[in-house]
């Protein structure tokens, strides 16, 4: 997993990345924040290995959904929000559908007092115009005064930019990270606890324990997160919701609608309208109570 990303590679090579400033992700020289818009009229047909970087990364979604993972868990980054990444931070990149928006290359000197894991931060209009800024600067040897005062406005939004729950944290433990995996490949599996125990050889009650200290979640709330995170890969994708309630194990769309809202602070919509990605109108709402 110690592999370096090089612009060259197919993910960020145009015409995903319009500003070519990519070759700087490995160099602790020059001006220590630059940036780069991003536009893609189609996702990535696989995902992007395991990599890393030695500039920090703060990637910001304006339309579409960038999914990343790293040894911490799993992240899906949809618009309004950015996606932390600390510098030689192992992690891979999948992107579903269009995508646009900007990033941020940060030297290590700069990030040590920003966050030291990924995370997904919500982002201030002072945050969002300054980043618009950076991404027209030209790579020099070093910020002059005006740069260097932008940065230090820079840093101090994305250090106290509050975090998002878009965080799928993974246990540790075999016998857990085994039963995580087989949640992530089929979110729909309604097993109950107990079933699980029993299939990885736990005890309802030490899977119970171990799941909450390795995670921070019940094993009822990760799973329900599970789904809610392939949940906005389909939505993305064009799925109606109809469908996703059901192919992921909801009682109902309503189900599926309820538990969004209450995550993400919105119904999908809504979500969908600020995203510019259209609704598929086939919902076919009724039960409010979702399963798992």
């Amino acid at each position: 997993m110690n592999n370096i990303f090089r612009p060259e590679d197919a993910a960020l090579s145009p015409p995903l990345v319009r500003h070519e400033v990519l070759d700087w992700l490995e160099r602790d020289d020059g001006v220590p924040v630059l940036g780069f818009q991003i536009e893609s009229a189609r996702g990535l047909e696989r995902e992007i290995d395991w990599h890393e970087h030695r500039r920090a990364q703060l990637i910001c979604v304006e339309v579409g959904l960038l999914n990343t993972r790293t040894r911490h868990g799993n992240w899906s980054l949809p618009p309004g929000c950015a996606g932390w990444m600390p510098p030689g931070e192992p992690h891979t990149v999948d992107i579903s559908g269009p995508l646009r928006g900007w990033g941020l290359i940060i030297s290590p000197a700069l990030a040590h007092d920003l966050p030291d894991e990924p995370c997904v931060i919500a982002i201030s209009d002072l945050l969002q115009a300054l980043a618009l800024r950076v991404t027209r600067w030209v790579p020099t040897p070093k910020a002059d005064l005006r740069q260097q005062h932008m940065i230090e406005v820079l840093l101090d939004e994305i250090r106290n930019a509050p975090r998002q729950r878009m965080h799928l944290p993974m246990p540790q433990d075999r016998r857990l990270l085994r039963i995580a995996s087989q949640l992530i490949a089929d979110p729909a599996d309604g097993r109950s606890l107990e079933q699980w125990a029993h299939w990885a050889g736990l005890s309802p009650r030490t899977l119970t324990r171990h799941f909450r200290d390795e995670t921070t979640l019940s094993f009822a709330q990760w799973r329900q997160q599970a789904r809610l995170a392939d949940g906005l890969r389909r939505l993305s994708d064009g799925h109606s919701v109809s469908d996703i309630a059901y192919e992921l194990g909801f009682s109902s769309p309503s189900a599926f609608v309820t538990v969004f809202r209450r995550h993400f602070g919105c119904p999908p919509g809504r979500y969908l309208a600020r995203t510019g990605h259209p609704l598929n109108p086939s919902r076919g709402l009724a039960s409010p109570a979702a399963s798992g």
